[in-house]
């Protein structure tokens, strides 16, 4: 029997699937769960709760869902309120796959991230452009922006108590702060991303508002990303933290690189979380290119030791600073599935959890669980 899992309710989770053309098929959790030690938040539920990226279709999955409730207090959904996904044109709304997210949550008692409001990646073709084609106007988009992030806000306020409000908008090019490319930026110039957190904050004024970004461990990147958070609280615009996406490798970052970055935000007087994480275990990159030949993919005990040794260094710095995370959210339950699969590197598989294929824990996970609580 697995200890402390919630029960869900059969008999709601039937209205749910009868009333959801996403689900296709609907499982629930067996109230008979095997003997098992503590999970993962309960090990860390003198710290911060931890969280984990999920899909409505990993919800359906009764071993995945189980696991999920055996291990994790929080969870964010992984794409389905992105904009793309939850608004592909002016007046539909896809409502179903977030609402199965955000239902299992409340049922189950656990916390819920929202995930994103504003990206330049995974938005719906017609955001930045009029009827013929062209590009919108400033006040076009403002009215658009706001117009989503408060249909999508409101829906979910009851629920989720901190958003991704602004995704990934510091170049990766050292000479800028801004994304260049970002449809965003090249029509509002910066000045979107206070009107961003201005527009969620007037929907929900109780929510965490976070800026997110990756390689936000890097030194240099820390430093611009900095430079942007400071220059919006300076304005007095509502933003609550900051989110460094944990998409780091076997490889990166440092302790001391990691040290620099969480005390850096913390400066700022904000929160601060690990809000994507994974440990790869092949070196960062990030244009998509096919396996060369003699590439190998194979899991080997080398690889597996080091990533442990990632992992306990990345776990221990977390605790050091449990009065400044205020949450620690895995990028996938299992490396059964991992966005890394196919990211960047076509047919290659990565292996970059805690939990193995078949669901069970790996030596990682033992050495992260193996400290004096």
């Amino acid at each position: 029997m697995f200890t402390n899992i919630k029960k869900i309710n059969s008999l709601a989770i039937g209205l749910l699937c009868a009333g959801s053309l996403y689900f296709t098929q609907c499982s629930s959790v067996s109230e008979e769960k095997e003997q098992s030690a503590n999970g993962l938040h309960e090990y860390y539920s003198g710290y911060f709760p931890i969280g984990v990226a999920v899909s409505p279709r990993a919800l359906e999955d009764s071993a995945q869902s189980a696991l999920i409730l055996r291990e994790f207090n929080s969870m964010t959904p992984e794409n389905v309120m992105k904009a793309g996904p939850i608004h592909p044109s002016p007046n539909q709304y896809n409502w179903g796959p977030a609402d199965a997210v955000s239902y299992y949550a409340k049922e189950n008692d656990l916390k819920l991230r929202g995930h994103a409001l504003v990206w330049h990646q995974q938005y719906p073709g017609w955001f930045f452009k009029d009827e013929n084609g062209d590009q919108i106007s400033k006040d076009t988009l403002y009215a658009r922006m706001k117009s989503h992030i408060t249909e999508v806000v409101n829906r979910y306020k009851d629920v989720i108590y901190a958003w991704d409000v602004v995704n990934e908008a510091v170049s990766d090019n050292s000479d800028f702060v801004y994304r260049q490319e970002s449809p965003y930026y090249q029509i509002a110039g910066e000045e979107y991303l206070a009107k961003a957190f201005e527009f969620a904050h007037a929907a929900d004024p109780q929510a965490k508002l976070f800026y997110n970004d990756y390689n936000a461990a890097r030194p240099e990147k820390v430093d611009r990303i900095y430079t942007l958070v400071k220059k919006l609280k300076d304005a007095g615009v509502p933003i609550h933290g900051v989110g460094i996406q944990g998409h780091w490798s076997i490889f990166e970052p440092s302790e001391k690189d990691l040290r620099y970055a969480i005390d850096k935000y913390a400066s700022l007087g904000l929160d601060v979380q690990i809000t994507e994480l994974d440990v790869s275990i092949y070196p960062w990159e990030k244009e998509r290119r096919a396996m060369k030949p003699g590439e190998s993919d194979e899991f080997t005990n080398e690889l597996e030791e080091k990533q442990l040794k990632q992992y306990d260094m990345f776990f221990r710095v977390f605790r050091d600073y449990k009065e400044t995370l205020t949450g620690v959210t895995f990028w996938n339950i299992s490396d059964q599935y991992t966005w890394l699969d196919t990211y960047p590197v076509e047919g290659r598989k990565n292996y970059p959890l805690l939990f193995d294929q078949e669901l069970k824990p790996k030596k990682a996970y033992y050495k992260v669980t193996s400290f004096d609580q």
